[in-house]
This record gives C-alpha cells, sequence and structure tokens, in this order.
C-alpha cells in the first residue's frame, strides 16, 4: 500500500460545530436572529439529494460549492430570511472553507504523510479543498476535488480516477472514511478501506455510521490510531 485518500467532511474536519459557530457570529454581527442551529443541520441535509440530481443527470453538473449555494438560498427564502448582500451570501457558502479538523487529524495525517501519501478524496471542487487546507492546516500531499472527473461519490470515477492519477493499482490505495457507504463502493473497486467512526459529526442525535457495517480492512479509532496500526 502506497498512498491513503480521505473522505473530508466529517472524516478529517467539523464541518457542524465549525459551520454552527461561523454563522451565529454571523448573525450576530448583523442582527439575525435565526435558527443557525436547525438551518446548519437543513443544509447539510440537502448534500446528498443536490448531488443526486448531478449524478443522476437531472441536473447539470455544478461544483459542490454551486449546489451549497443554491440549497442556502432556497434554505433562506423557504425562512423568510431577506436582506442579505451578495457579499454575505459568499461569506456564509464559503463557511465550508473555514472548517476545524477533529483534534487528531492534523498529527495523525503528519504520521501517515512520513510513510505514505496522503490526500483528500472528497466530494469538494479543488478550489474549496485547497482553502479548507490552508485554514485547517491539513498536510496533504495531493488534493482530488470531484470538479477534475464531474462526478461526485460513490461514482467510480472518483475513485478509480484518484488511483490513475497517482499511477497506482486499486490495491495500492486505502480509501478512510467515516461513512460506511463510502468504504463499501470504494471496496467494490478493490481498494483497502479504513473506518473511523465520527459519533459527533451530525450532532448529538447521530443515527447512522456509528460502527463499521462491512469487512473494511481496518477499524481505527481516529487518525492517529490508524498510523499506529499502519506502522
Amino acid at each position: 500500500m502506497k498512498a491513503l485518500i480521505f473522505d473530508t467532511f466529517g472524516t478529517v474536519v467539523d464541518w457542524r460545530t465549525s459551520l454552527i459557530e461561523d454563522c451565529t457570529r454571523f448573525g450576530n454581527q448583523r442582527g439575525l436572529h435565526v435558527d443557525w442551529v436547525g438551518l446548519v443541520d437543513d443544509w447539510r441535509a440537502e448534500y446528498k439529494p443536490s448531488m443526486d440530481r448531478v449524478r443522476s443527470g437531472k441536473e447539470l453538473w455544478r461544483t459542490l460549492d454551486q449546489l451549497h449555494r443554491a440549497s442556502l438560498e432556497q434554505l433562506l427564502a423557504s425562512r423568510n430570511i431577506r436582506g442579505l448582500t451578495i457579499e454575505d451570501l459568499n461569506y456564509l457558502v464559503t463557511g465550508w472553507h473555514r472548517l476545524r479538523p477533529w483534534p487528531d487529524a492534523v498529527p495523525g495525517l503528519n504520521r501517515l504523510r512520513s510513510k505514505f501519501i496522503v490526500g483528500p478524496l472528497s466530494n469538494g471542487n479543488v478550489a474549496l479543498l485547497v482553502n479548507l487546507a490552508k485554514f485547517a492546516g491539513l498536510p496533504w500531499d495531493v488534493v482530488f476535488g470531484t470538479d477534475l472527473w464531474q462526478h461526485y461519490k460513490p461514482d467510480s470515477e472518483t475513485y478509480l480516477g484518484a488511483c490513475r492519477l497517482l499511477g497506482l493499482d486499486p490495491p495500492e490505495v486505502m480509501m478512510v472514511a467515516a461513512h460506511n457507504y463510502d468504504l463499501h463502493a470504494a471496496s467494490q473497486l478493490g481498494l483497502r478501506t479504513a473506518f473511523i467512526p465520527r459519533p459527533a459529526e451530525y450532532g448529538p442525535n447521530q443515527k447512522k455510521d456509528l460502527k463499521p457495517e462491512g469487512s473494511w480492512d481496518i477499524v481505527a479509532t481516529d487518525i492517529v490510531d490508524l498510523a499506529r496500526q499502519l506502522a
């Protein structure tokens, strides 16, 4: 095995807490009394359906930044939240570029990077992932965004595209994720798999991905533990 590719939102960074805090701070500065917790949860709930519409061909290809913006505009309208400028909307959408890593992420990635190639295989676009890496201090060797192949996971083009650009066969690459669907898709294509549970990803009422649901190659408590097991 020569490389590890990581799901990013939820596996490497804490999107929910980061967005809630960022949006709340934004709202306080502008005197907006909004249920930001509910809005962030509903925003994330639009994540998969919006990508599935693109994957099915019902909508033309758009980057995740573009899908996030469209979803946010719909949610703001449904809540009758008005008066936001284009600059305000841009700030809120790029909140996905300003997510904090889980505490184990950076030290774990640094340990892994001493032995393996490491990079994200995320549904984010390249610009989003590069900005996020700069903000969060993620020590990637390479960045794989879905605009490279204009497909979203779990389409096979994403996993095999990363292998191809690395010049590696699927068994030489390990997919690391906190989401079982991601690992199932990768394993079907011959990649190795590692599951890392993030039981706080969706907040206190999380009901899915609390445990491994497949015969994954490695189950680790976090990214530091993954590095320890691979050592």
